[in-house]
């Protein structure tokens, strides 16, 4: 079997796998956060935190529980990375310097996981475990409930209560997160990934000394690494390390959990608005992005001419022979086009234009299918933007779903909007006309630009993944960066929120010759166009100095 038509048959088994997975958990997670019933453990959890979850929510005080429970995410991690050295289980290792420790108590509580450390070298089992592991859990839950209240915003009328923040927080992780992780970490533990609590130990003998490696519950945090579309690694070669992803068959696996939430919620979407063709329409979306971009990335990998190449069957460097180009190309597109981050490559060894690729997929701000939760809110705030063009080309006040967008709309989806990219392309600038940051690059020209535009990127769009070939452990980049994620996170949550609670105030309106119908594929292909032409008017000039000028000179 060619390595081409064995990396089309990995995509089509993994198509057929979200697709029978697609209605029984989007169905699952309309009921979750739809039941007014709590089950016993969520009840001591209420009663552990002081929160009431009956209590109904307007989008400010939902908001307040958001970024107050997030601050003291960050601020627990921070002291947890800082006390280290006096922690039992820390392997030895001493107490994270205080630049690190803000940027990955940062990145964590952001559901980013960029990690400019080697986790092997860096952190015990306490913070492995009681810490990031913990972090991975909640702050994809975090997103999850976010995006729940922006379509209670839809599907409520004349009130601007979008249900309890402590609620959906709880129901996501005990209800959706945990059930699903315990099964996937024993398919992985199956599958050969490492599960224990050992300390430092040899692995054998080699020429010139021996290697040494600790254990940990890799399983356990590999899984929901991919599931809550987290991406931070145990080890520093993440998921391209044979103790997270062993087999061909891990691989897929992985690629499924990074994508299995995303694409269900447009189920859940359909399910809560009481509309299913209208979940279907975001997700033919999503699918149509997704499939595009692995297809191209597919491509200019197999394709690349030269001789090295041609002998390899591809662009095989820094990729694993155990994957190979088609398992590297669909985990990357997956971790790029999702805020997952995870790498099963290296991603600054692509191609030019498969490094595009990757860049692209995150610019678009991750919506195809995007983060647990993120890439739904994402995608609508897109829907919104479409149809307000479409709005605008027939002279008429846009609607969706039964609701005006008016002025106050528009404004909050056009500042969710700007957001990310104004803090991408302002710290890349600063970066390349400072003299310091620049010698944290390993390569000049366009390469060494696309390394800097890469990790903002990725930092601001709570991607985590790197280019990899960038020094980011300076006080610059860990404080920079640090603080590109948490506003890259909190910062579209607000204009969410608030875009929530105006539209949940509003009275419907009825549907006449005259509305433009949401879940038809007219609107579909609109809705594509609008994202490609708003991401690519945003991100072109910077692409162009980058991995488009890379990819042409080669």
């Amino acid at each position: 079997m060619s390595p081409v038509t064995a990396g089309v048959l990995q995509f089509l088994a993994l198509i057929a796998a979200l697709a029978l997975a697609y209605r029984p958990l989007g169905d699952h997670m309309a009921r979750v956060y739809s039941s007014e019933k709590h089950h016993k453990p969520e009840k001591w959890i209420y009663k552990a935190i002081g929160a009431d979850p009956n209590v109904e929510m307007h989008w400010p005080a939902y908001l307040r529980g958001v970024l107050a429970f997030s601050a003291v995410g960050v601020l627990f991690l921070y002291a947890l990375q800082r006390l280290q050295g006096s922690l039992p289980g820390s392997l030895g290792f001493v107490s994270i310097d205080p630049d690190q420790a803000f940027n990955t108590a940062a990145s964590f509580v952001a559901n980013t996981n960029w990690q400019s450390y080697s986790g092997e070298q860096a952190m015990g089992h306490v913070v492995q475990t009681g810490g990031l592991a913990v972090q991975n859990f909640v702050s994809a839950a975090v997103g999850m409930a976010v995006a729940v209240a922006l379509v209670r915003g839809f599907a409520r009328s004349r009130t601007g209560e979008l249900g309890n923040f402590w609620s959906d927080l709880v129901r996501g992780t005990v209800r959706v997160l945990l059930p699903i992780s315990v099964i996937g970490a024993v398919v992985l533990v199956a599958c050969g990934v490492i599960q224990n609590f050992a300390g430092i130990h040899e692995v054998g003998q080699f020429t010139g000394g021996s290697q040494q490696w600790n254990g940990g519950a890799v399983a356990s945090q590999e899984v929901i690494k991919e599931l809550g579309t987290n991406g931070g690694g145990y080890f520093n070669a993440n998921s391209a390390h044979p103790f997270e992803n062993p087999t061909p068959f891990s691989n897929l696996f992985e690629i499924f959990l990074i994508l299995l939430i995303p694409f269900a919620l447009t189920r859940t979407f359909g399910r809560m608005v009481g509309n299913l063709r209208q979940g279907y329409a975001i997700l033919a979306t999503m699918g149509i992005i997704w499939i595009a971009f692995t297809g191209l990335m597919m491509w200019t990998e197999f394709a690349h001419h030269g001789p090295a190449l041609d002998v390899a069957g591809g662009a095989m460097e820094g990729k694993e022979t155990r994957f190979g180009i088609g398992g590297s190309s669909i985990f990357a597109v997956a971790t790029t086009l999702t805020s997952t981050g995870a790498v099963n490559s290296f991603h600054s060894s692509y191609t030019g234009f498969g490094g595009g690729i990757t860049l692209l997929g995150m610019q678009l701000g991750e919506i195809a299918p995007g983060g647990v939760g993120s890439g739904l809110y994402g995608m609508l705030i897109m829907a919104i933007i479409a149809v307000f063009i479409a709005g605008l080309m027939v002279g008429r006040t846009p609607e969706y779903l039964g609701k005006k967008i008016g002025i106050r709309e528009i404004k909050l989806a056009a500042c969710y909007i700007l957001v990310t990219p104004a803090l991408v392309l302002c710290f890349t600038a600063a970066a390349m006309a400072l003299p310091t940051p620049g010698n944290s690059m390993t390569n000049s020209g366009a390469h060494g630009f696309s390394e800097i535009l890469y990790a903002y990127t990725s930092g601001a769009n709570n991607n985590g993944s790197a280019f990899a070939g960038l020094n980011a452990d300076t006080q610059w980049f860990n404080s920079t960066i640090g603080i590109a994620m948490l506003l890259g996170r909190f910062l579209p949550m607000v204009f969410v929120l608030a875009l929530a609670g105006s539209l949940a105030e509003q009275k419907p309106v009825p549907e006449t010759a005259g509305t433009l119908r949401t879940d038809k594929p007219l609107y579909a292909g609109l809705l594509v166009g609008t994202i490609v032409i708003i991401t690519g008017l945003t991100y072109f000039p910077a692409l162009a100095l980058g991995p488009l000028a890379e990819g042409l000179a080669s």
